[in-house]
């Protein structure tokens, strides 16, 4: 007879909340952090590769980073994966250190980041709801099986829906907070 893993969904759903704070911050809210780069991968090596695992990020001064790459030969790839990154930034190269300074955030630049907290927050949505699914599909299987009757299905599909909710209510929670912060002057 199977078993319905509840703990493996709830690992899973938590997964998509934690990725979705890893994200938010690297969103920029007016001073310089070394997590702003973290969501930066660089074409390194034949493969997407972290930022922090081909270069160090380190914070001079409040509104200013400084990268050092370890590989001369990925200068130009890291300058390029953080322009191309959507984060407003434009690194300065100096040898195989980019300085980037980092910009005071005006109100246009604000409403961009909280857009893409949203994307951020949306992708997180969408994983959570994968995770429903897979679960759902499951019951499902299990009923059709008669591993479970049909009035255990329909408690378990309740309860995999409350932690559904639960989980978009957290995201939703995260995503005011970040968003909140981006927007104090």
């Amino acid at each position: 007879m199977a078993t319905f893993d509840f703990t493996e969904l709830k690992r899973r759903m938590d997964g998509a909340v934690a990725s979705l704070k890893h994200d938010l911050a690297g969103l920029r809210t007016g001073r310089a952090s070394a997590n702003l780069l973290d969501p930066i991968n660089v074409d390194a090596y034949g493969a997407q590769t972290p930022l922090n695992q081909v270069a160090n990020v380190s914070v001079p001064e409040p509104r200013m980073l400084s990268v050092s790459v370890w590989d001369r030969a990925l200068v130009g790839k890291v300058e390029r994966a953080i322009r191309d990154s959507n984060l407003g930034l434009n690194p300065i190269t100096d040898g195989t250190t980019l300085r980037i300074p980092l910009p005071e955030l005006n109100e246009q630049r604000r409403k961009e980041l909280v857009k893409v907290a949203h994307t951020y927050a949306e992708n997180a949505k969408v994983a959570a709801r994968h995770v429903r699914r897979d679960g759902m599909e499951t019951l499902k299987k299990m009923e059709k099986d008669s591993d479970i009757g049909q009035d255990e299905s329909r408690q378990m599909s309740e309860r995999v829906q409350k932690m559904t909710d639960e989980t978009i209510t957290d995201i939703d929670r995260t995503l005011s907070d970040k968003e909140a912060e981006i927007l104090q002057v």
